[in-house]
């Protein structure tokens, strides 16, 4: 199998960042491995698929909106892609409405299922 192009690796991300705009659980768990690791303020912690929907679905939290800048890609093999960016976030937790500027990245693996991510990590950049 050909090597993903970075447009396509992008439009998965941006795929995973708009079902939890929508607040659609469903897209993230079929989105998601069947164990994802995630790292960020919060520490390190481990998401089974059906959990990743659920968190998504719950909790007082929206994502407004959101912009990618400084976006790479690197396929270390024809079905792993990693992709690393800075972005820009309007969140509502709570009721208090944020904006947040980050660096993160995802390790996307395509399998049987399609290409699922296994690792997200989110680093809160200072102004």
């Amino acid at each position: 199998m050909a090597n993903p192009t970075k447009d396509e690796i992008i439009a998965l991300e941006k795929d995973y960042w708009d079902a939890m705009k929508r607040k659609d659980g469903k897209r993230t768990s079929q989105l998601s491995g069947k164990v994802s690791l995630t790292t960020g303020a919060r520490g390190v912690t481990t998401i089974p698929k059906a959990k990743m929907g659920e968190m998504t679905e719950d909790g007082h939290w929206s994502l407004e909106s959101y912009e990618f800048s400084d976006v790479e890609v690197i396929t270390p093999k024809p079905d792993v892609a990693i992709i690393a960016y800075k972005v820009r976030q309007k969140v509502t937790m709570d009721g208090k409405q944020q904006e947040l500027r980050a660096a993160d990245s995802s390790t996307w693996i395509r399998g049987v299922d399609g290409w699922e991510c296994h690792a997200h990590s989110e680093t809160i950049l200072q102004h």
